[in-house]
């Protein structure tokens, strides 16, 4: 099951060698092709290591390893797309909490997953690490029973 152009024609990162890295927090650069398993419910996980973001009060640099996971349903996120647009939060000033929200927001905006969990595992500052976690399942389906199963579990220790 090859691609066919008609299917690769919205994408225009992967393969360019002329790749902008934005410095300004960019979701425009987010962009999607489609499913070709859309009957299939199946999770894509991304790690991403090397995320960094700005303290809003102090503009010092926050390190982190995001996680993304997703029950993909049409579309699904080119992760050249995915790593760019993660890079566009270098100069953002935002808490940790709030970046997390923003990414898992622009993800639903891009693609209407069945699900989503984006997690964060930010570097201590201070002493002190937080790892927020913010997730989403498509309301009156049982994706959303999944997003609440998985929202009250989540790292119980």
């Amino acid at each position: 099951m090859s691609r066919n152009t008609e299917e690769l024609g919205g994408l225009s990162l992967l393969g360019n060698q002329h790749t902008e890295y934005r410095a300004d927090y960019a979701p425009e650069v987010l962009e999607a092709f489609p499913n070709k398993h859309p009957g299939n419910d199946y999770f894509v996980k991304f790690v991403c290591p090397e995320f960094t973001s700005l303290c809003p009060m102090t503009g010092q640099p926050d390190f982190a390893t995001i996680y993304i996971r997703y029950i993909p349903d049409i579309q699904m996120v080119e992760s050249k797309s995915l790593k760019l647009y993660l890079f566009s939060f270098r100069n953002h000033g935002d808490f940790h909490e709030d970046c997390v929200n923003i990414i898992m927001k622009d993800l639903i905006a891009l693609m209407q997953p069945k699900y989503i969990e984006v997690f964060g595992e930010f570097t201590p500052r201070g002493g002190i690490a937080i790892h927020p976690f913010a997730n989403w399942g498509r309301p009156d389906t049982r994706f959303a029973a999944l997003a609440e199963e998985r929202l009250f579990a989540h790292d119980m220790q």
